[in-house]
């Protein structure tokens, strides 16, 4: 291993990164976005790394969610508040079912940049550079806004500022409280075609605080009642965007990337001997990888070790997006072998990415179905292997778009065009992902006992 350095990564090969053409604009705006401050703060990331720890010995569960993309275009409060609302009413469910704390991690302020299949994309015989994110360039199908522009690396830091104050806000302002979120659920259960099938679960979390109540406990004296932890995270695409806001920490003389709590290494971009894992191996924050089908066992060792050499729990989280019909296969010989090697890691569900599917319509959806039998599989694998089935992974939204068919208002192919407002990849509603919510409630008791 050779000497780490927030910028070590330079000197590697890289992949999935945009063709600018004003390198000397680029370096301008990566020199201003590094005097800016940082987003999070070290000790907020080693809060989340020490919950993570938990995770990963079994003693908590990690609820990762939010949008495949953020846009700057469909960027206001509403939206915020709603996916955060989502998230909180799935963590109380989830919280109550399994008895175990609940990690809140949101896929916001700063999912701006995503991979692509392809360099260019092609309609009608036209080539375009592939659309990389707003932090990279325009949506719309012409020259000028598929061209990268560095200034979006500004754009994009300051609507994450913005995000994250506002995520702060809700979660500490009153919007948390257990009562509300529970409220919201049971609004949900009673206007849902399944009520029946839920309402028990809703109930007794009613139940719950109520008795809570009678013993004292309320959000007027139990703070813990009435806020959250909301850690935000992103995959660490742009390496040029990570480092410019690398800092090292005073207290501690160590490394942070400061653009989120949490990072993550895609797919496409977690070879060995490339740019992502060096720039990885050097911060301190909690990261995660994508770990699809094809991966080998010694590979996996080979990752895990040179993201976590000290072996510390919280430090490493696993995110397995292998398919509904590939999981159970591909799965259990990973798991054991790491259980075998004694590696501390977090092993957490992307049920979204191995489900995409191309309709009829030539609309980009994933199942409902498909999805919810990948989590069933992914507890049923660490359930057979005697190890902790450790989170799960969702890109969804608190708005009730049509991307996503099936689930109990029995969305099929014909209403996608409805409300399909995703610019990548399709995300599951707000109704869905609470249904989700209570369907594995019943999975992760199960998996408690």
């Amino acid at each position: 291993m050779t000497t780490w350095t927030p910028h070590s990564w330079r000197n590697l090969p890289i992949q999935q990164q945009p063709q600018y053409r004003d390198q000397q604009l680029l370096t301008q705006t990566e020199q201003q976005l590094h005097k800016y401050p940082p987003l999070v703060f070290a000790q907020e990331t080693r809060d989340l790394f020490s919950q993570l720890g938990q995770v990963a010995e079994g003693n908590g569960f990690l609820l990762q969610g939010g949008d495949c993309a953020e846009s700057f275009n469909d960027f206001n409060a509403p939206k915020i508040r709603d996916t955060f609302k989502v998230l909180m009413q799935m963590a109380v469910v989830l919280t109550f079912a399994g008895g175990l704390p609940v990690v809140k991690v949101a896929r916001m302020a700063g999912q701006y940049a995503k991979p692509r299949s392809s360099d260019l994309e092609t309609i009608n015989g036209v080539s375009l550079p592939s659309y990389r994110g707003d932090i990279v360039n325009s949506f719309e199908f012409t020259a000028e806004a598929r061209e990268p522009d560095p200034a979006r690396l500004i754009t994009a830091y300051h609507h994450s500022a913005a995000t994250l104050n506002l995520l702060r806000a809700f979660a500490q302002g009153g919007l948390a409280d257990l009562h509300q979120v529970a409220r919201w659920n049971m609004g949900f259960v009673e206007s849902n075609p399944l009520k029946e099938r839920y309402m028990s679960v809703a109930n007794r979390i009613q139940e719950a605080l109520r008795f809570m109540e009678i013993c004292g406990i309320t959000a007027q004296n139990s703070p813990s009642i009435r806020e959250t932890q909301l850690f935000t995270s992103h995959e660490a695409l742009l390496l040029n965007y990570e480092e410019a806001l690398t800092r090292r920490d005073t207290l501690t003389g160590k490394w942070y990337d400061c653009s989120a709590h949490m990072v993550w290494i895609g797919e496409r971009t977690r070879q060995l001997d490339h740019a992502h894992l060096e720039f990885f191996r050097g911060i301190h924050n909690p990261v995660g990888v994508k770990v699809g089908p094809g991966m080998q066992e010694d590979d996996l060792i080979r990752l895990i070790d040179a993201l976590n050499p000290d072996n510390t729990a919280g430090r490493l989280t696993l995110i397995t997006r292998m398919g509904a019909d590939k999981l159970a296969d591909k799965l259990p010989a990973l798991v054991r072998r790491v259980k075998q090697e004694g590696r501390k890691v977090v092993w957490s569900s992307d049920p979204m990415h191995g489900n995409t599917v191309k309709a009829s319509n030539d609309y980009k959806t994933r199942d409902f179905e498909a999805i919810l039998r990948e989590i069933r599989n992914f507890f049923a694998v660490h359930k057979a292997e005697g190890t902790h089935a450790g989170g799960i992974h969702l890109e969804m939204t608190g708005e009730h778009v049509t991307e996503c068919t099936g689930g109990a208002y029995g969305l099929s192919e014909s209403d996608l065009s409805s409300r399909y407002f995703t610019q990548c990849d399709p995300r599951l509603n707000a109704d869905q992902v609470l249904e989700l919510a209570f369907l594995i409630a019943d999975t992760l008791s199960a998996a408690r006992k």
